[in-house]
């Protein structure tokens, strides 16, 4: 095991570089000019060649790129240029709002998807089946801003259970007074794409010779079910669940900024409106780390789940 993940782990190294080497060519030469943006429509030259002296753009590519390296290994991306605010600090002050509604979002989706999947797969064909079938259907066909309105709507403005908007300094007031309402929502959009995926797995699974193995010898239902086909498809869960992190940490963006939650994705999108390439640059990077980060612990848990998986 300790084997395998320095072996992961220096295999990243390579994928790290070419992230790296991305992102800066898009930022040096697709890019606007950071100078030109930062001065404003009425500066004069001399003031937008001050500017770009300033932030070192004037020096060659190979010691801006040195330069960026730096930053990643120092976590030093220097100053916000919107808000002259450290960019590792405004990541330290706005992670914990973001992980305080994302870990309830990742938590609900998998523990409520799995349960409801494995009881459809188990009556299949019935009418509780298909029913929850159409319905996982209609609800993918929603857009997420279509529950959003609504949400507010109803529960914030209508009935006055939750607030729309707001954010405090306590962990347990957010989560009790400001967290339902995004996490309800955002839960509401996830388990449907997510019991129709669970659902495919434990039916491949049931279809298996060991299912019918295992009724034969005379095992209850609960056993087959939890004990061997659950843990089975432990694996391709564990899979989607790990692919989908990153996209859920993206999909962040949205309900930070329609519940004005301090966070960080309601951050990067403020950095993108206001072209501040050093929040931009960490936060893309920082997201390629963490996939990174995901995928190996995903492979690492494959062999909690099943000990039979070699990792190689």
């Amino acid at each position: 095991m300790l084997a395998y993940l320095i072996r992961r782990l220096w295999q990243m190294i390579p994928t790290l570089i070419g992230v790296v080497l991305l992102v800066f060519v898009l930022f040096k030469y697709f890019g606007s000019d950071p100078a030109v943006i930062l001065a404003g429509q009425n500066a004069t030259q001399a003031q937008i060649a001050a500017i770009r002296q300033q932030l070192g753009l004037d020096q060659p590519a190979w010691f801006q790129l040195w330069i960026f390296i730096k930053q990643i290994a120092t976590f030093d991306w220097g100053k916000s240029w919107a808000t002259n605010e450290a960019v590792s600090h405004l990541f330290a002050t706005r992670m914990p709002a973001t992980l305080t509604v994302m870990i309830p979002i990742v938590l609900l989706d998998t523990l409520l998807a799995i349960p409801v999947a494995l009881g459809v797969a188990y009556v299949r064909g019935s009418w509780t089946d298909r029913t929850l079938m159409v319905a996982t259907t209609i609800a993918l066909s929603i857009s997420f801003l279509v529950y959003v309105i609504i949400g507010q709507y109803v529960f914030g403005f209508q009935l006055g259970w939750f607030p729309v908007q707001g954010w405090s300094d306590s962990v347990w007031t957010n989560l009790i007074v400001y967290c339902p309402l995004p996490v309800l929502l955002a839960v509401a959009v996830g388990i449907s794409p997510q019991t129709r995926l669970y659902r495919t797995f434990f039916l491949d699974e049931l279809s298996h010779d060991y299912v019918r193995t295992a009724r034969a010898k005379g095992l209850s239902e609960r056993s087959v079910l939890f004990k061997h086909v659950l843990r089975n498809a432990m694996i391709p869960i564990l899979t989607n669940v790990g692919l989908a992190l990153p996209g859920i940490f993206v999909g962040s963006f949205l309900i930070e900024f329609f519940f004005s939650i301090p966070g960080m994705g309601r951050e990067v999108l403020l950095a993108v409106n206001r072209s501040d390439y050093p929040v931009i640059q960490a936060s893309a990077v920082y997201l390629a780390m963490m996939t990174m980060l995901i995928n190996l612990a995903t492979d690492l848990l494959y062999k909690v789940v099943d000990p039979r998986v070699v990792l190689k």
